[in-house]
């Protein structure tokens, strides 16, 4: 069954648009993190200014996982049972470094006590790197194909799933979102750690290039299900080629931009790719799992395309208000949230609306 429906498609294509709005909203927040052991020996200050770059946003963009997992589980069942018959153990790893990283934004500045915050700042730490590397093994074992049996349960082990076209996947995930987030450090503070920032873009940029042009291509010629994917291929390429002609020239808005574009390049090539199957099996083609033989009924996709077209215009909304909310830069550690100034005007609302007085 390799001749999908049309709405089975667009369903496909959905899924992989919100794990493109993930990788490139989380994506900067996993490198944002990354950095907080880049600077690590500036102090707590330091780490507390970098973190408060994405303290606004951060579960917001998560949503776009959420939303995704959630699709995913109604649109593709079969899909969504037979990777975790084979990804349970790096999931449900990747759920608690997730979990965990909840803590540390929350738990950071509840007690004024340094080895505190540094045992916080280290789960930042974990939190950025983890899960990058996470995503990156378990995309690139998706793309390449596990091997499933009739049941469809994944049968390839835990350590097959460790490759090496999945660990240079996981390296590439890394690198990449470190970049991202830099990028964006560089953009949303002042001073001394801006140029610091941006002065480390430089240097990342061209083991992102290297590494991602390997793996692009590795799966280009080998896994790719289709030659127009050479495209979004050429476009992060391009992409991160500008990041060094921009970051050079000191246009953090700009670079960021471009390196936006090649995570969602990247991720429409993957995507991309991979159709018309969600899960290849690498045993034997016959057993794959493709859109038409493991999604849901085409009732159940009407439905669901019904309730998105009214709510994920919300979801974007507001997404995009949030961070016209928080544009400002952050000076350093001893200035206030962005936004600040907003949040209390509205508790002082809340205060009035409500007071005894």
């Amino acid at each position: 069954m390799l001749d999908p429906t049309a709405l089975q498609a667009l369903w496909f294509a959905l899924i992989g648009f919100f794990f493109l709005g993930y990788f490139v909203l989380e994506g900067f927040d996993f490198g944002v993190q990354m950095n907080v052991a880049a600077f690590w020996r500036r102090g707590s200050g330091t780490r507390g200014t970098i973190l408060k770059t994405i303290g606004p946003v951060w579960d917001g963009n998560e949503v776009w996982l959420i939303t995704g997992g959630a699709l995913l589980f109604a649109a593709f069942p079969e899909w969504y049972a037979t990777l975790f018959s084979g990804f349970y153990l790096a999931l449900l790893l990747l759920l608690l470094v997730l979990i965990v990283r909840v803590c540390a934004f929350k738990w950071r500045d509840k007690v004024d006590d340094a080895r505190w915050r540094t045992a916080w700042d280290a789960v930042h730490v974990l939190g950025g790197f983890a899960p990058a590397l996470l995503w990156g093994v378990a995309f690139a074992n998706i793309v390449a194909g596990v091997g499933i049996d009739e049941n469809r349960w994944v049968t390839t082990s835990l350590l097959g799933l460790l490759n090496p076209f999945a660990l240079l996947g996981g390296v590439v995930f890394v690198l990449l979102f470190w970049l991202h987030g830099t990028l964006y450090l560089a953009l949303k503070v002042e001073g001394r750690l801006r140029e610091d920032a941006a002065r480390l873009a430089g240097v990342l940029v061209w083991p992102t290039i290297l590494a991602g042009a390997a793996f692009l291509l590795w799966f280009q010629f080998a896994h790719s299900n289709t030659w127009w994917t050479l495209l979004p291929v050429g476009v992060a390429a391009v992409a991160l080629l500008a990041v060094v002609v921009l970051n050079r020239a000191r246009r953090e808005g700009l670079s960021f931009l471009a390196t936006s574009t090649a995570i969602a390049a990247a991720t429409i090539a993957l995507f991309g790719g991979l159709f018309p199957y969600v899960m290849p099996a690498s045993n034997d083609p016959a057993l794959s799992l493709t859109v038409a033989n493991a999604s849901s009924t085409e009732h159940t996709l009407t439905v669901m395309l019904v309730a998105l077209a009214v709510l994920m215009p919300i979801v974007i909304a507001y997404t995009i208000w949030t961070y016209r909310v928080f544009r400002h830069r952050v000076a350093d550690e001893d200035s206030p949230a962005p936004g600040a100034e907003l949040l209390e005007r509205a508790r002082k609302g809340y205060r009035d609306a409500f007071s005894q007085e």
